[in-house]
């Protein structure tokens, strides 16, 4: 990622405010960059409730050190430090959100959530807003570097900083961000084989054919209650995770439709289905709304994001949809 313009006005206009102390003004000159803070920060964490909450952590830091701003850098690579420092605050305190350890890598972080395409920003050319980096799939395997070792990574590859830059964003030295971010790249090579791994170049934003045609049968056979059709759509060897609950990746078709039907869907009041088409994290998903008997209408249920290959679902995770209003779905169909 670079700065879309030459250093000036906005860094002239920031200090300005800094020393009126304008807070209509800072939040005016700030806003602008949410969204892309707000995915940044989301990469870090793989949660967008805590990548919200960070982002606010990163704008109340930035009032209270305003005044260090001098305008040497651009005025959004310095809130991109000040976030990446708060999401490793945000972590070094939390036990819960260590790296998955090498013998449970086939578990998907139970504190992962979705991230709203609605809320990404708007400019489609962004870095900070390419397909591969927003995956579900890239997010997990970030998840599994030490948080220090994730900043690397995400600053280096994902936004194109030179080492210099981040090694001043994270006071480390040259020498060890090259090594961190060497690390990292073996490990993301493992955690995504057989992945495009060049962030930085052109990358998808728009959902295929193929994509979309299988987003419209999954929902057709809920709604039919097909479970033969269902089937049809998964890949045998599919990776299946349903979060929060922890320890759900499976590795067959077989095995997530036994699960379901054993936890009670397409049974006698989980049969009564309607869908939505929508995307998240830049994936093809369905939003599921169920039915309780005698209910007046389609309570939204979850929410399945889909990883199509060669027209079939290769990764589906679905996500607990209630009481997530952020993600922008009508509550009730």
């Amino acid at each position: 990622m670079t700065d879309a313009r030459p250093h000036g006005t906005d860094e002239a206009t920031f200090i300005a405010v800094a020393r009126s102390g304008d807070t209509a003004r800072f939040a005016l000159i700030t806003e602008r960059h949410r969204r892309e803070l707000q995915v940044h920060c989301y990469r870090m964490l793989a949660n967008y409730d805590d990548a919200q909450d960070m982002t606010q952590e990163t704008f109340l830091r930035a009032w209270h050190k305003r005044e260090s701003f001098k305008g040497h850098a651009a005025l959004r690579t310095w809130l991109y430090r000040i976030a990446t420092n708060v999401c490793l605050d945000f972590l070094e305190k939390r036990d819960d959100r260590t790296p998955v350890p090498a013998g449970l890598a086939d578990s998907e972080p139970g504190y992962l959530q979705p991230f709203p395409d609605r809320m990404l920003p708007e400019d489609p050319q962004e870095s900070v807003v390419a397909r591969e980096t927003i995956e579900l799939a890239f997010i997990v395997a970030v998840q599994r570097l030490p948080p220090r070792q994730r900043a690397v990574f995400v600053l280096r590859d994902v936004l194109g900083w030179p080492a210099p830059k981040a090694a001043d964003a994270l006071e480390l030295t040259v020498a060890s961000v090259t090594s961190a971010l060497q690390r990292a790249r073996v490990t993301m090579r493992e955690q995504l084989p057989g992945r495009r791994l060049d962030w930085r170049s052109p990358a998808t934003h728009e959902l295929s054919n193929d994509e979309r045609g299988v987003v419209k049968s999954y929902i057709d056979a809920h709604e039919r209650n097909d479970l033969d059709g269902l089937i049809s759509l998964l890949r045998d060897d599919l990776r299946f995770a349903m979060l929060p609950d922890p320890g759900t990746v499976t590795r067959t078709a077989g095995e997530a439709v036994d699960g379901w039907i054993s936890g009670g869907l397409f049974q006698r009041g989980h049969d009564d289905w309607r869908g939505l088409p929508t995307t998240v994290n830049r994936m093809p998903a369905a939003a599921l709304y169920l039915r309780a008997p005698g209910g007046p209408d389609h309570q939204l249920f979850a929410i399945a994001a889909l990883r199509v290959v060669d027209g079939k679902i290769a990764e589906l995770t679905g996500f607990d949809a209630t009481g997530k209003p952020w993600l922008g779905l009508p509550p009730a169909l």
